[in-house]
C-alpha cells in the first residue's frame, strides 16, 4: 500500500514539474479539494465557503503547482470561476470571495473579517508572505486601503490593492461600462489570465448569461515572479464579520500555459432558494362540499374543452396537408406567446404585430407575425411559396420556420433574433452607438444573403421590402434579413410574374411606380438605399430635415459632386471609422441606388466591390448628380416617364412613414 502512495506522489510531482495543468470542476464531489474552516461541499456539488457570521473557509487545489520551472519566470495561467455571494439580509455585504495563489493552503493564524481568515494584524504586509490575492470585495475597508465596496481588486502579500475598480463589465456591443452588484445573490463569471512572458494580468467578470467581454475590467504589469514561490498551492478564500453571508463557487477551471475550459452554466449546479418556501394552507371541508366542488369540476372541464376547441379553432383545407411539417398548430402557438399578451410583442409594423415565444415541445425561441388575410383565389399559391422559402439556409437570412392560418388570420414563424432589428439601434439609442466595424459586417452579411436569394438558390427569390428595420441582429451582432412576407419566386431564366406595386417609400426603384414589376435590380436600389441608411445613421427620407437633405440619395449624392463625400458618414461615429471603407459604402450605396436599372451592379458585383475583389467603377460626377437630381426635383421636355416614376421629394416626404402592400396576402401573380 505504502509503496502505491508512493508512486502516486512521484508521478503528481513528475507531471507538476512539467507544468502540464489542466482541470475543471462543474460542480464539485471532493476529489483533490482540501477544505479548511467552515468550508464545506453541498449535496448537489456547490461549494460552500462561509454561511453565516464571523466564519472563514478556505478550499485549495489539495495538489501543489510547480509555477515557476528552473528557468524562475512564473509560467502564463489561466483561472475561469463562477461564483454568487448570497446575503440573509439584502444590500449587505461582509468581505466577499478571494482567488488565492500562496506557499501553503493551510492559515493557522488567520483571523475573520478583513483579513479573509489568511492573515493577521501581525503578518499583514509581510514580503515573506508571498501570496497574491484577486478579492471580490462587498466591505469598505479603509484602515486597509479600499476606497469603495462592491470592487474588485489585486493585492500582494496584505489587503492594500497595487490595482482595484468597482465591480462591473464592459458591454462587447458599444463597449460601455456596466455596473455589477457582487451580493445580488446572481452567479457572475469570472475570468483571471497571467501572461508569465509580458508580467501582464488581466480580470474580467460579467453576468452568468453574457459571452466574456472583449475588454478586462483590471490588467496591469505585475511580476509574479518576484512574489510566488516555486511551489504553490491555489484556490479560494472567505471570511464574514457579523453579518450573515453565503459565499458560493459554482464551478472552476485551471490551465498552465494554455486557456482555461469554459464552464457552462447550464451544466453547473443550482443554487438555493431565497427566502423561505411557501407553505400550502390545506382547506377542511365536509364530505357534501367536496361531491358539490367535483361536480362543478366536471361541468367546467367539459365547457373549458368546448370552448378551448372553439378558441383554437384553425382552417386547415384538404390541400395544406402536404405542407404538414412546415404547418404548425394555432394551440402551440397560442401557448408560445402566453396568448399573444403585450408582453411578449416585439413589434407593430405595416403587416401586423410580431410576438416573442417559445415551443413547448422544442423549447426553440421564435418570434411569431400575425398578418390579416382572405381565404380567396390566391392562398394557396402564397402558401406553396412561403414553404418553398422555408427551405431558404444561409447564415444572413432569418430562418422561415412555417406558418398557420385561423379564421382570418394568417401567422408566420421564424427563428427568434434576441438582438432585434438594426433600425433600432441606427435610430432609438440615442446613449450607445453601433461601431462602424458592426456596420461594415452587417452591410457585408446582409449582401451576401441577397446574392444567395437571386443567383445560389434553386429559384430566384425577389424580397421586395429590403430595410434597416427588415434586418435583424442575433446573438453576434450578425446582420440577417428576415420578414418576407412580400418575397416572391420565380425560375433563373424566366421573368417575375409580379405586377403589383410592394414596399416601402425611400426603398423602391423609380421604374416600380411606372411598370409595378420587381426584379433584382429593384431588390439592388433598396439594398443602396439600406447602405447609405446605416453609412449616414439616416433614414432614406425624412420630413424633418432641411429641404437639401429630405431625400437621402439626393443629399450624399451632392455631397459626392463637391468632394465632400465623408460629410454624409453617420455623425454619431465622429472619425471612428475606416476612410476607405467608408468611402466605398457611400458610393457603391449611390451606384446601387441609380435612378436607371441598367446602370446598377448586380448583387454578385456589389460582394465583389465590398470584398475588394474588384474595384468600384468610376461614375461621371455630373451625370449620376444630375440624373438623381432631375429625377427628384426637374421636369424637363421628354422626362415625362422618368419624372412620373419618380415622385418629387416633397411627395415622398409626405409618404415617408408609409409601407405598400398588396390588398390582401394573395400571391400577387
Amino acid at each position: 500500500m505504502f509503496s502505491k502512495l508512493l508512486m502516486w506522489f512521484l508521478l503528481m510531482r513528475l507531471a507538476a514539474s512539467e507544468g502540464d495543468y489542466d482541470f475543471i470542476y462543474k460542480g464539485f464531489h471532493g476529489d483533490n479539494i482540501s477544505l479548511d474552516g467552515s468550508a464545506k461541499i453541498t449535496s448537489n456539488g456547490l461549494l460552500l465557503l462561509t454561511n453565516s457570521s464571523s466564519q472563514k473557509g478556505h478550499a485549495f487545489y489539495s495538489i501543489p503547482l510547480h509555477i515557476k520551472p528552473s528557468h524562475g519566470k512564473t509560467q502564463s495561467f489561466s483561472v475561469n470561476f463562477v461564483f454568487a455571494i448570497m446575503p440573509q439580509y439584502p444590500n449587505v455585504g461582509s468581505t466577499g470571495i478571494a482567488f488565492v495563489i500562496s506557499p501553503s493552503k493551510e492559515f493557522p493564524g488567520g483571523e475573520v473579517g478583513q483579513y479573509w481568515g489568511i492573515f493577521n494584524p501581525k503578518n499583514i504586509r509581510n514580503s515573506s508572505n508571498h501570496i497574491a490575492i484577486i478579492e471580490l470585495d462587498t466591505a469598505l475597508d479603509q484602515d486597509f486601503g479600499d476606497i469603495n465596496e462592491n470592487h474588485v481588486g489585486v493585492d500582494i502579500n496584505g489587503l492594500v490593492s497595487i490595482e482595484s475598480a468597482p465591480a462591473a463589465y464592459f458591454s462587447n456591443m458599444d463597449g460601455s461600462s456596466k455596473n455589477l452588484s457582487l451580493i445580488s445573490g446572481e452567479p457572475m463569471y469570472v475570468w483571471i489570465d497571467y501572461n508569465g512572458f509580458q508580467n501582464q494580468l488581466n480580470v474580467t467578470l460579467s453576468p452568468i448569461d453574457l459571452p466574456k467581454p472583449e475588454r478586462p475590467l483590471l490588467s496591469l504589469m505585475v511580476n509574479l515572479s518576484s512574489i510566488v514561490l516555486d511551489d504553490v498551492y491555489i484556490g479560494f478564500a472567505s471570511s464574514t464579520r457579523t453579518s450573515p453571508v453565503s459565499h458560493y463557487i459554482l464551478g472552476w477551471s485551471f490551465k498552465m500555459n494554455g486557456q482555461a475550459q469554459a464552464l457552462d452554466p447550464l451544466h453547473l449546479p443550482k443554487l438555493p432558494r431565497i427566502g423561505p418556501k411557501k407553505k400550502l394552507k390545506l382547506l377542511i371541508v365536509g364530505l357534501p362540499v367536496i361531491v358539490l366542488i367535483f361536480t362543478l369540476a366536471i361541468i367546467l372541464a367539459v365547457g373549458l374543452t368546448v370552448r378551448r376547441k372553439i378558441k383554437f379553432a384553425q382552417v386547415l383545407e384538404d390541400w395544406e396537408r402536404e405542407y404538414g411539417p412546415h404547418r404548425f398548430s394555432y394551440k402551440d402557438l397560442f401557448m408560445a406567446t402566453k396568448g399573444f399578451t403585450d408582453k411578449k410583442l416585439l413589434g407593430v409594423g405595416g403587416f401586423g404585430k410580431v410576438y416573442r415565444g417559445v415551443l413547448s415541445t422544442s423549447k426553440i425561441e421564435v418570434a411569431v407575425k400575425r398578418v390579416s388575410h382572405e381565404s380567396r383565389q390566391g392562398i394557396r399559391e402564397f402558401i406553396s411559396e412561403i414553404v418553398s422559402l422555408g427551405r431558404l439556409r444561409h447564415r444572413n437570412l432569418v430562418q422561415l420556420l412555417g406558418y398557420c392560418r385561423r379564421k382570418r388570420e394568417l401567422l408566420l414563424v421564424y427563428d427568434f433574433m434576441p438582438n432585434g432589428s438594426l433600425d433600432k439601434f441606427l435610430f432609438d439609442h440615442p446613449k450607445s452607438m453601433l461601431r462602424w466595424g458592426h456596420r461594415f459586417r452587417i452591410i457585408k452579411g446582409v449582401a451576401s444573403g441577397l446574392l444567395y436569394l437571386h443567383e445560389e438558390w434553386g429559384q430566384v427569390v425577389l424580397h421586395r421590402d429590403i430595410k434597416a428595420s427588415n434586418v435583424l441582429l442575433d446573438s453576434e451582432m450578425n446582420g440577417r434579413l428576415g420578414d418576407f412576407g412580400l418575397a416572391r419566386l420565380y425560375d433563373h431564366g424566366t421573368d417575375p410574374r409580379t405586377t403589383h406595386m410592394v414596399g416601402t417609400f425611400g426603398y423602391l426603384a423609380p421604374e416600380l411606380t411606372r411598370t409595378g414589376k420587381a426584379t433584382t435590380s429593384t431588390d439592388v436600389f433598396a439594398f443602396g438605399a439600406f447602405m447609405l441608411e446605416v453609412a449616414c445613421g439616416r433614414r432614406p427620407i425624412d420630413p424633418q430635415s432641411s429641404v437639401d437633405e429630405v431625400i437621402l440619395v439626393e443629399w450624399v449624392s451632392e455631397c459626392w459632386r463637391r468632394g465632400t463625400i465623408l460629410a454624409a458618414a453617420d455623425s454619431k461615429l465622429g472619425l471612428n471609422y475606416e476612410v476607405e471603407e467608408m468611402e466605398l459604402v457611400l458610393k457603391l450605396g449611390l451606384l446601387c441606388s441609380h435612378p436607371f436599372s441598367a446602370a446598377r451592379p448586380s448583387m454578385r458585383q456589389v460582394m465583389q466591390f465590398l470584398d475588394g475583389d474588384a474595384p468600384l467603377p468610376e461614375l461621371s460626377l455630373d451625370r449620376l448628380g444630375a440624373a438623381i437630381l432631375a429625377v427628384g426635383h426637374t421636369h424637363t421636355e421628354g422626362s415625362d416617364d422618368l419624372r412620373s416614376s419618380y415622385p418629387s421629394s416633397l411627395e415622398l416626404a409626405i409618404a415617408s412613414t408609409s409601407s405598400i402592400q398588396e390588398p390582401v396576402l394573395s400571391g400577387g401573380h
